[in-house]
């Protein structure tokens, strides 16, 4: 579930839609939440062969880390990708703003962060932009994405967090040890996808 402060937009026709804050959300938000109502598909699913529902799938769902894929029931699914990205998804499985989103400014996170298998070109306006996403971004940016929410979460204690409720009660109850003892983080290296070990 995505922040409240939120809306769903159209960018332009190469782009197609995006999410936008509504408010101003500080750096340290929450900015999404796995919640119960999030669609997991796992991937011998029949879904991926339906001829409307599987292009659907392909394009809007995320590889998990334990191999099915999450397709989002709000307008999360419209988040694009931006290399200086605002806000980043967390070992936890949540997402913070990694710095202070203005009002109007369109929330944007980091497809490397995907899990993708397949070499993607970007749509970015910054001139430092990667031009694409490769299979082995994770490994190159985890380093600094790590840094990234280590500084959010400092901030985290001292901002609104509307979507602490629908956080699942295993994950706040890690994410608040953490914060108050320094101890239990999740580290993002964790969302990685990893092949089965063969047997």
């Amino acid at each position: 579930m995505l922040h409240p402060n939120t809306e769903l937009r159209f960018v332009n026709p190469l782009v197609g839609h995006g999410v936008f804050a509504t408010k101003f959300i500080p750096k340290g938000t929450i900015t999404y939440v796995d919640d119960p109502l999030e669609i997991h598909i796992p991937v011998d699913s029949p879904l991926w062969n339906h001829p409307v529902l599987g292009k659907i799938l392909k394009v809007y769902s995320i590889l998990e880390n334990d191999g099915a894929y999450e397709l989002s029931w709000d307008h999360a699914k419209h988040m694009n990708h931006c290399c200086h990205s605002n806000t980043i998804t967390t070992g936890w499985g949540f997402d913070i703003a990694v710095r202070d989103i203005q009002s109007g400014e369109q929330i944007r996170g980091d497809y490397g962060m995907y899990n993708v298998d397949y070499d993607m070109d970007l749509v970015c306006e910054f001139t430092d932009c990667r031009k694409r996403i490769k299979k082995d971004d994770f490994d190159e940016w985890a380093a600094r994405w790590e840094t990234q929410i280590l500084d959010a979460l400092t901030f985290s204690s001292q901002v609104a967090q509307p979507l602490w409720e629908v956080m699942d009660e295993e994950t706040r109850q890690t994410l608040e040890r953490y914060l108050q003892t320094g101890e239990g983080y999740c580290s993002v290296r964790g969302l990685k996808y990893r092949l089965p070990q063969q047997t």
